[in-house]
């Protein structure tokens, strides 16, 4: 990427005037403390603008990076904020952006990916784009595989650390053949690519995968690759995190259900009366998945 500090300049900007080109949702205790800071120290580092010219032959400025620190500022009652100002066009607006971020390890991984995606709809190739985001060819080669075949299930589970890209693309490859992805799934144990949790979670993202699909949602309601941002990437993996919960919350309760039956069970079944009348009725056997749970050490009636 091409170097702008001789070309900037640091200015007292409008922060009405400044639009957001690449918007990123934030941790609000993490927004928090970036307002505290502000507020004890002030600002230790300006943001960075690029000027635009509106139709009515006013300035504008779209927002490069810094968009926590303008946040803190507006928060805290300022109108104005110190900005280094520089002249690029969107598309190295952009790129700076997503750069920042992965620099920093702020960036969720569905606005990286949405960030990936974006460079490659604009024309860029996997070696242009590993050298503007900084990530390595094979990295940038396999997401975008993975985003061409819209599996988005993969996509989160490599950017959340859950599984290697290569298991993913060894995945993928293996389409819906049950057999193929156990032979993957295998080949990455033996090798040490999966193991302990990871292996979990693979097994896991294979059973989603298959009763539930690729994607996060029916691709049928997807709009366009063009139009696809990382706000609404974020909102689907929320979507599903929400959905996930309310499985666990499920799935919590039936346990506790099933925990209350097994113990009104023992305590009934120690009842000496109980356990004759069930005999008379020839009503003395039980499904050995519950006999197990009410003897764990072994017990008939």
């Amino acid at each position: 990427m091409k170097t702008y500090k001789e070309n900037s300049k640091l200015r007292l900007i409008p922060i009405i005037d400044i639009e957001v080109l690449n918007p990123r949702e934030r941790n609000t205790r993490i927004f928090e403390d970036i307002v505290g800071n502000i507020k004890q120290i002030g600002l230790k580092k300006p943001i960075t603008v690029t000027p635009r010219q509106t139709p009515e032959g006013l300035t504008k400025y779209l927002l490069v990076c810094g968009e926590g620190r303008m946040k803190a500022f507006k928060a805290l009652g300022e109108t104005e904020i110190p900005a280094m100002v520089i002249d690029i066009d969107n598309d190295d607006a952009f790129i700076m952006s997503l750069s920042e971020n992965i620099a920093r390890r702020q960036c969720r991984p569905l606005e990286l990916l949405a960030g990936i995606q974006r460079l490659k709809e604009q024309g860029y190739d996997k070696k242009t784009i590993a050298a503007k985001t900084g990530l390595s060819i094979d990295y940038v080669h396999g997401i975008l595989h993975l985003l061409e075949f819209g599996e988005d299930r993969l996509l989160i589970a490599v950017e959340s650390g859950k599984i290697p890209l290569n298991v993913a693309l060894e995945i993928c490859s293996a389409g819906v053949d049950d057999k193929a992805i156990q032979g993957a799934l295998h080949d990455a144990y033996e090798s040490g690519q999966l193991r302990g949790k990871q292996l979990i979670n693979a097994r896991r993202l294979i059973v989603k995968r298959q009763t539930l699909g690729k994607a996060l949602r029916p691709r049928s309601k997807v709009r366009a690759s063009s139009e696809v941002t990382s706000s609404s990437l974020v909102r689907s993996y929320k979507r599903e995190v929400e959905r996930q919960k309310i499985f666990i919350k499920k799935s919590d309760f039936t346990q506790q259900r099933l925990m209350f039956v097994i113990g009104a069970l023992r305590s009934l079944l120690s009842n000496e009366n109980f356990v004759t009348l069930l005999r008379a009725e020839k009503l003395d056997t039980l499904p050995s998945f519950v006999a197990d749970r009410v003897w764990p050490n072994g017990h008939a009636l």
